[in-house]
């Protein structure tokens, strides 16, 4: 009698907590639909504004943009002003931020994650690297001030941007370098160990070549980040007009290298577009606009590789 009692208290329980069952699923399913669809509009309507300002910045460079404006020097007229010594001061000091922030930055996030200790003095190192990607770029330019030209006696150089570029991406790198090593399965070292190897041979043939499409896109970005950055160049003292260029890194003598240029003044593409924004001639401007499409251009393009690159090194590794 019981067992009946309690079959018959199941059949009524049952379709009503089913039912229950169904509702929650439905709104589940509608609430997400609902921010699936803010999330969408949201982007779109970014992606969209990001769109109409980058073609209207086009448009309004565009009578200037022709390979005169590229290999002429800046000049007092706006007819003969060009961006050649702007981006060539840009690359050289991309350069130096690369040699100075990618091997390190590497070198660390892989320490950080594969052979740091778990204690203390561990975590406040991650807390602060976590930080300092995220402190604004003028900080880095106060610092480097205060260290390499009042202190180091570097002077307002090419050596002192890249080096304060180089602090600036420097986290970055090590957080984008440990984030793709994260992602690494734990079963490929498992299987590394397994057979024999060593913790240096797993971390060089395993863990670094798996996770070199996340820890390349890392760095790739920050050099986006760093090819437009203002603040922290304007602070260590780049000039807003120059009309030669620094001497070349590469020469016709024995030893073929030259390290003059990194005593040499700058300016660069960001600085180049502001001095002109600062001139009351609408010709001027126009040339601003030229220059910013150039730096979001190069910027995208950047971007565009690090996506590319991701992929393909990612669609040629066998797991």
């Amino acid at each position: 009698m019981m067992k009946k009692n309690s079959v018959s208290e199941e059949s009524l329980i049952k379709p009503k907590t089913l039912e229950e069952v169904r509702v929650m699923i439905r709104a589940h399913k509608r609430n997400d639909f609902i921010f699936s669809s803010i999330g969408l509009l949201t982007i779109t309507f970014a992606l969209l504004t990001l769109l109409i300002l980058f073609v209207d910045l086009v448009m309004d460079g565009y009578p200037k943009l022709n390979y005169q404006f590229f290999t002429d020097f800046p000049s007092r007229r706006a007819a003969n002003a060009g961006i050649l010594s702007a981006w060539v001061g840009s690359s050289l000091i991309m350069l130096v931020t690369f040699i100075t922030a990618v091997p390190m930055g590497v070198a660390a996030g892989v320490y950080l994650e594969e052979y740091a200790p778990k204690n203390w003095l561990t975590d406040i190192v991650e807390i602060n690297v976590t930080n300092l990607a995220g402190v604004p770029s003028i900080i880095y330019g106060l610092l480097a001030l205060g260290l390499f030209v009042y202190t180091f006696h570097l002077g307002q150089t090419i050596v002192t941007a890249g080096l304060t570029l180089g602090l600036l991406m420097l986290p970055i790198v090590i957080v984008s370098t440990r984030e793709a090593i994260r992602s690494i399965p734990v079963a490929i070292r498992e299987a590394a160990y397994a057979v024999g190897a060593t913790k240096w041979q797993v971390v060089l043939h395993h863990v670094i070549q798996y996770s070199f499409g996340g820890i390349l896109t890392g760095i790739i970005i920050g050099m986006a980040r760093a090819l437009g950055e203002t603040a922290p160049i304007i602070t260590v003292g780049a000039l807003t007009f120059i009309a030669f260029l620094p001497p070349a890194p590469l020469t016709s003598v024995a030893p073929f290298i030259s390290f003059e240029w990194l005593q040499s003044g700058f300016t660069v593409l960001p600085i180049q577009m502001f001095s002109w924004l600062s001139r009351p001639e609408h010709a001027f401007h126009i040339n601003a606009a030229a220059a910013g499409a150039v730096i979001i251009i190069l910027t995208l393009v950047m971007n565009g590789t690090a996506i590319w690159l991701r992929y393909r090194i990612r669609k040629n590794i066998k797991w």
